[in-house]
Parts: C-alpha cells; sequence; structure tokens
C-alpha cells in the first residue's frame, strides 16, 4: 500500500502547484473562463429568438440552445486546448527535461496536469450553469438518468480531450507556436459541431467532419439532457443520440490514451 499512498499524496501536492501557477495567471483566467462568458452572451443576444415546435409545446429560446454547447466546449477548451499549449511550453522551455533530474515519478507530473483540467473543467461547466439558469432561462435535467448522462459526458468528455491534449503536443515545434497550432482547428471544431450555430444549419460534409471528433457529441448529447425531446429534431437524424454519443466519447478515451503514450515526448527542448 505504500507505492499507492505516496503516488496519490505525491500527486495532490502536484495538483496544488498546477493550480497555484494556473490562479496566479490572469491570461490563463481570463482566456478559461471569462472568454467562454463572454461567448454565450454575444451569441445569445445576436441570435435572440426562439426555437418554436410543435403546437402544445413552449418555444425555446435561442440562449437555451447554445448553452449546452457552450459547456461542451468550456470543458474542451481547459482540457485539450489548455494541456496542449501548457505542456508543449513546458517541454520547449526544458522544464520538463529538469523535472526528470528529480526524484518526482513522471506519472505524478501527469496526474497534476490532468486534476488541473478535471478541476478546471467543473469550475467552468458551474459557471457557464449558473448562468445559463439564471439569465436565459435554461432548465436543470429532472431524473437521476439525465444527471448520469451530463456525469458521463463531462468525465469521459474531459478525460479523453485531456489525453487528446498531451498526444498533440508532438505537433508543436516550439513553445512560441504552441497557441497558433492549437487554437486554429479547435475553434473551426466549434463552428461546426453546433456550438456557435444550430447544427441543423450546418452544411452536410462539414457535419460529417465535426461528428468524427469529441465535441460533437458531447454537445449533442448535454442538449439532450438540457432540452426538450422535441427539440431533438434540429439534430443530424431528428434524435439525440445520446448512447452513440457516449459510445463514441467512451472509443475517443481508450484512443487517446493509446494516442498520448506513443506520441508525447517528454524532451524537445534540444531540437
Amino acid at each position: 500500500m505504500n507505492g499507492p499512498r505516496r503516488f496519490a499524496r505525491l500527486a495532490l501536492l502536484r495538483l496544488q502547484v498546477e493550480l497555484l501557477t494556473f490562479f496566479r495567471t490572469p491570461d490563463q483566467l481570463f482566456f478559461t473562463f471569462l472568454l467562454p462568458v463572454l461567448f454565450v452572451i454575444v451569441f445569445a443576444t445576436i441570435f435572440s429568438g426562439d426555437i418554436t415546435g410543435p403546437p402544445g409545446t413552449e418555444p425555446v429560446r435561442i440562449a437555451r440552445y447554445f448553452v449546452p454547447g457552450m459547456v461542451a466546449a468550456g470543458v474542451v477548451s481547459v482540457t485539450f486546448a489548455n494541456l496542449a499549449t501548457g505542456i508543449a511550453v513546458e517541454q520547449h522551455d526544458g522544464l520538463l527535461r529538469r523535472l526528470a533530474a528529480t526524484p518526482l515519478p513522471r506519472s505524478v507530473y501527469f496526474a497534476g496536469k490532468v486534476g488541473l483540467a478535471f478541476v478546471t473543467s467543473v469550475l467552468i461547466v458551474a459557471v457557464i450553469l449558473v448562468i445559463g439558469v439564471g439569465v436565459y432561462g435554461l432548465e436543470l435535467p429532472a431524473g437521476l438518468a439525465k444527471w448520469g448522462v451530463f456525469l458521463a459526458v463531462v468525465f469521459l468528455g474531459a478525460g479523453s480531450c485531456s489525453l487528446l491534449g498531451i498526444a498533440y503536443t508532438r505537433l508543436i515545434r516550439s513553445a512560441g507556436a504552441a497557441a497558433a497550432v492549437v487554437q486554429p482547428p479547435y475553434l473551426v471544431l466549434q463552428f461546426i459541431s453546433g456550438v456557435f450555430l444550430q447544427y441543423s444549419i450546418v452544411p452536410g460534409w462539414l457535419q460529417a467532419v465535426a461528428s468524427v471528433f469529441p465535441l460533437k457529441w458531447m454537445a449533442q448529447a448535454l442538449r439532450g439532457v438540457f432540452l426538450p425531446e422535441w427539440v431533438a429534431a434540429q439534430e443530424y437524424d431528428g434524435s439525440w443520440q445520446t448512447g452513440t454519443a457516449l459510445l463514441v466519447l467512451l472509443a475517443w478515451f481508450a484512443a487517446a490514451a493509446v494516442l498520448a503514450r506513443l506520441a508525447f515526448r517528454w524532451d524537445r527542448g534540444r531540437g
């Protein structure tokens, strides 16, 4: 038991270091928490109005439609985007090489990073949900089944995107290029995955591209949690595809773990 206990203690200490570093960096705080909130407000203001359903159903405000997608995008931002950028900078600046010379197990470093991603995921989800419920009338799910789907989507999404962020560092060739390599594909996926636009108006071939990646499935499954059933008519095949979404996210979790193991390099600071 000494080994697991030692690992847990070191992982918690490393998580404390990661959290202190994160919350003492104003730029990271802004782009992690304030930017998604601004996106919610801006797009909810631009695309005002209602989605109307069959006779006898209450219209759904467009803002309510966007909030679940912004929850998904917030999770991807604090996991994939933040980890890929942060780890790449530490790789190329030589921090990981210096850590390798210490007694700290390498697994503890990754435990701290993934722990940071999960903590910030919980925080960003809470912030966006508070705004969605308090400002835009988002209704929290009723029943344990929908809460179970919600927790599964957030957990699998955060886990798979964290591992993808670690693997993606292989494509980043310098610390200065980190943000430029990470942000464009992430931003494009937001637009074609039903985050900023209704998924039904995205061209079919772009829907096919989006369906390859986790973000589309996270956003769709979360809409199924928070929106009435009839709104599913706006989706690709007229349903939320919750089971398919969970299977895709589980597959990405497994695949991302393999990719992270194969692609990651501890030391990239020597050219």
